[in-house]
């Protein structure tokens, strides 16, 4: 049976981070989609290679296909892509249908790591099943989770598989599976074997490998680096520290570490006034040297009026994990008379672990008073002060 591999890299890369798109970066001395394209040119099973790219990206894709031209009569013309993925991979799939491959196997550029051994298992699974994708076993617990992040149901992980690429299709059944749903006005399927699925095609999973990961975030190229040199990963542990005021307004209740809590005065804030949550955040920033609260939602812009502080605490924790670091451990005091904060505190350490995606036993919360002194004695405001444990990947000069 003839073997197409279609291979996309039209997409811009931006969880990766400023620069070139993700799929023309260096990576030990090559460009990304060089040593995708190296995965399956030079395997036996694979008759035609194409590659969808962006319109504006030609000199980087000719860059990176320099060291394989005129040497591998395999790798077809390139063709442009659309606006969507899906789009992308359908222009890919009307020009292979020019030659009409039995098999066609659909690769995102950005995973350079798919190994001889998995590319043969997804050629036998499109011929065994017609329509399968790789998978790989889901180690931790997932939650569905509500509009307001509440937790809905908890799914089996036995029962769960992370989907990579590549996945393998008959090529004539995929074609017209993305011709009908193009007919349909859909465009926004991110994942081929989810548009097979639409299509009614049963789709079936076979064996990933974890070491096919994909390169998302610029902590991935840091960790691919040390693999391609044979390295481990190895952090180093920064302490961050943080601290809020607010003084008490008008009002039926505060805001504290993701609670309502009923109180009778409010707090005076350009957002909800959270202070365990804003010293959080700034404990994080603080770790990661990267500003202050203030720094990236200035008060002066409108959109913050009354936001909820768990986004930012969010976002802090997003910062971390976008340079491949671990949040180990936070840590709060909680300076007023009023409210106390015993009656409160499991629902808060609860609330502040499913914001940070942490456990309940990773987050520490404490009170205490100021002795009747200063403007928290004196019932004026309410304060918090925090610190923050990361880890981040040691990186050599």
């Amino acid at each position: 049976m003839s073997v197409a591999a279609l291979i996309v890299a039209a997409g811009r890369g931006s969880r990766a981070g400023e620069g070139i798109p993700k799929q023309y970066r260096d990576l030990d001395g090559q460009p990304v989609l060089t040593r995708t394209l190296t995965r399956f040119l030079s395997h036996p099973e694979i008759d035609q290679v194409l590659v969808v790219i962006h319109p504006d990206d030609r000199d980087f894709y000719e860059a990176s296909v320099a060291a394989f031209a005129p040497l591998s009569p395999a790798l077809l013309p390139c063709v442009y892509g659309g606006d969507t993925r899906q789009d992308s991979v359908r222009n890919g799939l009307e020009a292979l249908a020019a030659s009409a491959p039995d098999i066609v196997l659909v690769h995102d550029a950005a995973r350079p790591f798919a190994c001889p051994e998995l590319i043969e298992r997804a050629i036998q699974a499109a011929e065994r099943w017609d329509a399968a994708v790789p998978g790989t076993a889901v180690t931790d617990t997932i939650k569905m989770i509500g509009s307001q992040s509440e937790v809905v149901s908890t799914p089996d992980r036995a029962n769960l598989r992370a989907v990579q690429t590549p996945q393998a299709f008959q090529f004539a059944l995929l074609l017209d599976a993305h011709r009908k749903a193009a007919a349909a006005g859909l465009h926004t399927f991110t994942d081929d074997g989810a548009l097979a699925e639409w299509a009614g095609l049963p789709v079936h999973v076979f064996e990933g490998e974890s070491s096919n990961i994909k390169l998302t975030h610029p902590a991935d190229f840091l960790e691919a680096r040390r693999r391609l040199e044979g390295t481990t990963m190895t952090y180093i542990t920064r302490l961050g520290t943080g601290f809020d005021v607010h003084a008490f307004g008008d009002g039926d209740h505060v805001w504290l570490g993701g609670v309502k809590v009923s109180h009778d005065r409010g707090v005076i804030a350009h957002s909800d006034g959270d202070v365990i949550l804003h010293a959080l955040t700034d404990a994080i920033l603080g770790a990661l040297a990267d500003g202050d609260i203030g720094t990236h939602f200035p008060p002066s812009e409108p959109q913050w009026r009354g936001a909820s502080s768990d986004r930012f605490l969010a976002h802090a924790v997003g910062l971390v994990r976008e340079r491949g670091g671990i949040v180990d451990h936070l840590d709060t005091t909680l300076l007023c008379e009023k409210p106390r904060l015993g009656p409160h505190r499991e629902a808060m350490r609860q609330r502040i672990a499913e914001i940070a995606g942490l456990r309940v036993d990773q987050v520490s919360l404490k009170a205490t008073t100021t002795e009747k002194l200063g403007f928290t004695g004196r019932s004026e405001g309410i304060a918090a002060q925090a610190a923050a444990t990361i880890r981040l990947p040691e990186v050599n000069p």
